[in-house]
């Protein structure tokens, strides 16, 4: 490996993967709840197998939601719409078990620690964290979506899968696939792909030449592009000889089991808790969009070139526990005074949260699959704090 050349590699996977197929159905639950009630709270669990969508967890809301319905309406959408993959929208049973939210849970939820302490308070402070915990942030200016390269390029091919197959360009193509992306690095900035590995569930019989062909020509090359590739790039083409069977006949799918894949791809660490199928009250979730939405509206402010930022919680309090920002020496200022600008522009509180992201909105079943980050339609993604960001720190270096 050439002097300082480092390989970095990060993975996605398509909306028939099983594990994206719980939580697309999960998301889909909680939108619905949405609809009804914003004030709904769901924790929500899917898991499937051959046949079988199995729906779990805890709900209360004003309202009433047809499950069986949103789970084949999703199924369907997805493209398991054929008995023959062992899985399809028509033939799978579905159960149930839900309970509502636990009361132990929901006091500290809906009157937060600061809230019962202090009795004269703010809104912002009635909301206490659904969970303990920690959540992590991340932007880098490596590309456009002030993500990672890897992420980025290995969400663009297995979206590319998807996009083959449901047009019929590929029409061959079954819903299950994977992507992985190894990009070189010197330092912190991206070089060239370094290898390229698509496994993509197909018809059985079909000629694996053919495929290899087809899936290097239409999907590899359109995405990655000859400015990343090289000559000595690999590419391996469903590496096992055949993927016929896939889905969650070929391996039993679970809700919050790709959760590297739904942030950055490996790139900062990961506090372990998943997003789908959690109303927004739950900080795993919220607080991570938020942590986001501080991370790139300080790379986008040109106030450091990335950063990773840790939110922690306890549960039913308000306010979090701790804050750590790391710019990993590429800041522009001392990190005290971007800790200062950070908690003067943003407020970690989870009801703050909420309304500064309008999250009790049905915008979850699109985040689902191809990653939460990185795609300009969510609010977390807003560059609206760079001029407010850029003041804060004028004061704080000019008081």
């Amino acid at each position: 490996m050439a002097e300082n050349i480092v390989l970095f590699t990060s993975e996605s996977v398509t909306e028939g993967h099983p594990d994206k197929v719980c939580d697309q159905i999960a998301d889909h639950i909680l939108d619905e709840a949405l609809r009804q009630d914003r004030s709904a709270r769901i924790a929500c669990e899917v898991c499937a197998t051959t046949g079988l969508v199995l729906v779990m967890g805890e709900f209360t809301l004003d309202g009433y939601i047809d499950i069986p319905t949103v789970v084949r309406r999703t199924v369907k959408e997805i493209g398991y719409t054929d008995a023959n993959f062992g899985f399809d929208y028509k033939t799978c049973a579905v159960l149930t078990t839900i309970d509502e939210q636990s009361p132990d849970i929901s006091q500290g939820v809906t009157r937060a620690l600061e809230a019962r302490e202090n009795a004269e308070h703010d809104r912002a402070s009635e909301v206490g964290a659904g969970d303990q915990g920690m959540m992590f942030g991340y932007a880098t200016n490596e590309t456009p979506e002030y993500m990672p390269l890897p992420i980025v390029l290995s969400h663009r091919l297995a979206k590319r899968l998807a996009e083959a197959r449901k047009s019929g360009e590929l029409a061959y193509l079954r819903p299950d696939g994977k992507a992985q992306v190894t990009v070189a690095y010197r330092g912190d900035k991206p070089l060239y792909v370094a290898c390229v590995v698509v496994s993509a569930q197909h018809d059985p019989g079909v000629d694996q030449t053919v495929l290899k062909r087809d899936i290097l020509e239409k999907v590899i090359r359109p995405i990655v592009g000859a400015g990343l590739m090289r000559p000595d790039t690999d590419i391996y083409v469903n590496p096992t000889g055949k993927f016929e069977i896939g889905g969650p006949q070929g391996d039993s799918g679970l809700t919050g089991r790709k959760i590297i894949v739904d942030t950055y791809g490996g790139m900062c660490p990961h506090g372990g808790g998943s997003f789908s199928g959690k109303d927004p009250t739950k900080v795993d979730r919220s607080a991570s969009y938020y942590a986001r939405y501080v991370c790139k509206n300080l790379v986008a402010a040109g106030l450091c070139e990335r950063v990773q930022l840790q939110v922690a919680y306890a549960i039913g309090k308000a306010r979090p526990v701790s804050l750590n920002l790391d710019a990993f020496g590429t800041e522009r200022y001392p990190l005290a005074v971007l800790y200062r600008a950070v908690e003067t522009v943003f407020d970690f509180r989870p009801y703050a949260i909420i309304e500064a992201l309008s999250l009790q909105n049905p915008i979850y079943a699109d985040t689902a699959a191809y990653g939460h980050f990185g795609r300009a339609d969510f609010p977390w993604e807003a560059t609206d704090k760079t001029d407010a960001l850029e003041s804060a720190v004028k004061k704080i270096l000019n008081p």
